[in-house]
């Protein structure tokens, strides 16, 4: 009695089945006699049919990948003979007639740590195999394939030249290396993080087929020691079997993953690298070393164009980031404050960080506004207080201060933060001086529909300074004592005076103390000790040369 049993290849290993049935079907389906799930296999996809005493054929069963016989692939049912080789998608197998009397198979071959497992390239000259015109040539004129691998990548380069996102990068990388890369399953873009100088993973794939499983939520699928080695070490890596590398022996997501297939090149633009490109498979390649070759230094060419374009979308949004920071900050730093917070890179997301300082906090009121406001419409008086503020905050900012907000009437502004300033005591007093002399101008000159007068209190020492708030509302502010003190002062500094308190005095060039005096001592609530307050010994008026509209 003749007996057909299949010799299949799985993982570089052997396996006997016995066909064992008239009708021997084979495909990823549970059901199928010989159950092959692996990418490539379509679920019912060939079938061995016993035809008579000794004699059996195969036909393929409309499957994706097509069912092959001895290299020529399947059109109608074949009759099978000893020793033929069938190829299912990715799966070699070969029909053993009577394996007992017939000659032995080819022994497997024993799977070596070299070339032709794993690959790795340096980038620089796997860009010289694809990028270089000559080269690139050659190439086309020895392969159709090559052609076709050409015309998109150019096709892409426009394309990506064009993309406005991430997304639109990734698309487009998606469809050229599931067009001509078959044993990649998944494929994987990192980008470094600027701010912790870690690869993050920006967007994935996988190849749809039949029960294909969506990616998962986490990035475990993904081999982080490879993806860091080709980055830090600006090498291409391909292996067909990283289950049989010992290279890879402490991967844990290549082995609880089951993957077999890695790939893996740098985000290479000019002499920076800004990511990794990458992508596996569970499926062992197959293909010669030439073969494997060509497919990294596609998989490189292709990542040399991405880099290109995620720089660009990197610097775009970097510039974009920017320009909401900057359009944020002046609504409270003078310009020079702003340009040295930018290129010091003290902001983080739009956000300053909460952080204790020395600085000299001011609150300038108007005196008498709430009677004021009774005469006038609301939309003259938001016209007075917008005239006012403008004014006063060129005094504040030409001393390099930084406006804490408006309270009604009154301006809270602060100096000593968020950069540091070693002289804020005196850069206060210079600009209260300044909005004093410049209101004297504007009442004498009827700059305003009604002639102001307004009091400021000043108070220098710690306070915590940085953006407070929740996700949906943040306010740039100082708190602390300190600030609570020169609230309290305010209240009773005399109309149209400045007010500081010991700790400003103190601070004070001798030039500027000689201009106050001594008030007295006041109690204020929360406060145990009497507070010396000093205040200007005379009107400030409109001769001083020094203060010029």
């Amino acid at each position: 009695m003749t007996e057909l049993k299949l010799c299949v290849y799985l993982d570089n290993q052997e396996v006997i089945v016995p066909v064992d049935q008239d009708e021997f079907t084979i495909g990823r389906l549970p059901e199928n006699d010989l159950h092959l799930p692996y990418f490539g296999i379509s679920r019912c996809h060939a079938r061995i049919v016993k035809q008579g005493k000794g004699k059996w054929s195969i036909e393929d069963m409309g499957s994706k990948n097509g069912t092959y016989l001895n290299e020529k692939i399947l059109t109608t049912a074949e009759i099978l003979a000893h020793n033929d080789w069938i190829k299912l998608g990715n799966i070699d197998a070969r029909a053993i007639f009577n394996d007992s009397t017939l000659p032995r198979l080819r022994e497997p071959e024993k799977p070596e740590l070299d070339e032709g497992m794993t690959i790795v390239r340096n980038v620089n000259d796997l860009k010289e195999q694809w990028i270089q015109a000559d080269n690139l040539v050659d190439k086309v004129r020895r392969q159709e394939t090559s052609i076709a691998r050409l015309k998109d990548l150019v096709d892409i380069a426009q394309n990506l030249n064009s993309a406005e996102s991430i997304e639109e990068i990734f698309m487009a990388v998606k469809n050229v290396v599931f067009r001509y890369i078959e044993n990649v399953e998944r494929l994987a873009l990192l980008i470094i993080d600027s701010d912790t100088g870690n690869l993050k993973l920006f967007n994935g794939a996988i190849r749809e087929f039949e029960h294909s499983q969506p990616l998962p939520n986490d990035e475990n699928w993904i081999s982080r020691s490879i993806c860091q080695t080709v980055y830090s070490q600006k090498i291409a890596i391909q292996s067909a079997n990283a289950q049989l590398d010992e290279r890879f022996g402490n991967e844990i997501s290549i082995i609880t993953k089951d993957i077999h297939s890695v790939m893996a090149v740098p985000l290479w633009d000019e002499n920076k690298v800004v990511g990794v490109l990458y992508a596996d498979g569970h499926i062992p390649i197959s293909e010669s070393i030439q073969q494997k070759d060509q497919d990294l230094s596609f998989f490189s060419t292709l990542a040399n164009l991405v880099a290109s374009s995620v720089q660009r979308w990197l610097l775009t949004r970097q510039l974009r980031s920017e320009e909401r920071i900057r359009h944020r900050l002046e609504r409270y730093h003078s310009p020079a404050v702003v340009q040295q917070m930018m290129q010091t890179g003290n902001v983080s997301d739009t956000r300053l960080i909460p952080k204790e300082s020395e600085i000299s906090i001011m609150f300038a009121d108007i005196v008498g506004f709430t009677a004021l406001s009774e005469k006038l419409t609301p939309a003259k008086i938001a016209e007075l207080l917008n005239a006012f503020f403008e004014e006063m905050l060129q005094e504040v900012f030409a001393e390099g201060g930084t406006l804490d907000k408006f309270i009604g009437d009154c301006i809270m502004a602060f100096f000593g933060a968020p950069e540091p300033q070693q002289d804020h005591a005196e850069r206060a007093f210079r600009a209260a001086k300044g909005m004093l002399t410049r209101l004297e101008k504007m009442n004498l000159r009827k700059v305003l529909s009604h002639p102001l007068d307004l009091r400021i209190a000043i108070n220098s020492g710690k306070a915590v300074v940085g953006d407070v708030g929740s996700t949906l509302r943040v306010d740039y502010t100082v708190l602390g004592p300190t600030i609570n003190l020169a609230s309290r002062m305010e209240s009773i500094c005399p109309p149209g005076k400045l007010i500081v308190s010991d700790a400003t005095y103190k601070m004070l060039q001798p030039s500027q103390r000689l201009e106050l005096e001594e008030m007295g001592e006041y109690r204020f609530k929360g406060i145990d000790q009497p507070i010396p307050i000093y205040v200007i010994t005379k009107d400030l008026m409109i001769s001083r040369k020094s203060h010029k509209l």
